[in-house]
């Protein structure tokens, strides 16, 4: 190969020469350089989505974690129901309309309600159920008269399942 490219022309020797170089660089530029470059913006890119997914769960953690965000409360089976629906029923701005409680029977109480935000009090009968593991039931609802809409009066039997 030395030979006939020693019998070359100077000009033929020159343009095969630079060939060869063009053809190596070709060849690293296309076969090295190309795929390690393009590897690495793949990896950033998943690097970056990666991230993004780590950020929404550690926001997803924060949220659930958080007390009172859904997660049952350990509670104490003899807890007073009286005192657990006085509590959460000032907690949920409900005491006002609290006509009358009192216990029935060893797991359960009537609570009577008087002209109560009905939104209001779904919202204080999903804590219980949630929080505290008491569920209705029984129940009767009646519209107040002259009162503004969404309002109602109430009879609720509660009690703990255990």
């Amino acid at each position: 190969m030395r030979d006939w490219f020693l019998d070359l022309q100077p000009r033929e020797r020159l343009m095969v020469s630079l060939a060869a170089i063009f053809i190596v660089f070709a060849v690293l530029y296309l076969g090295v350089w190309q795929p390690v470059n393009k590897g690495k913006k793949n990896l950033t890119a998943s690097i970056n989505t990666q991230q993004r997914v780590l950020s929404l769960l550690q926001e997803a953690k924060g949220r659930i974690t958080q007390p009172g965000a859904g997660m049952t409360r350990n509670v104490d089976p003899n807890q007073s129901l009286v005192v657990l629906v006085d509590t959460t029923l000032r907690n949920h701005s409900l005491y006002q309309s609290l006509k009358r409680s009192q216990p029935s029977g060893a797991n359960g109480i009537r609570v009577e309600f008087e002209n109560v935000a009905f939104d209001q009090l779904i919202g204080w009968l999903g804590e219980l159920g949630m929080n505290y593991d008491l569920q209705v039931q029984s129940g009767s609802f009646s519209s107040p008269s002259n009162t503004a809409p969404g309002r109602v009066n109430s009879t609720l039997t509660l009690e703990r399942s255990l």
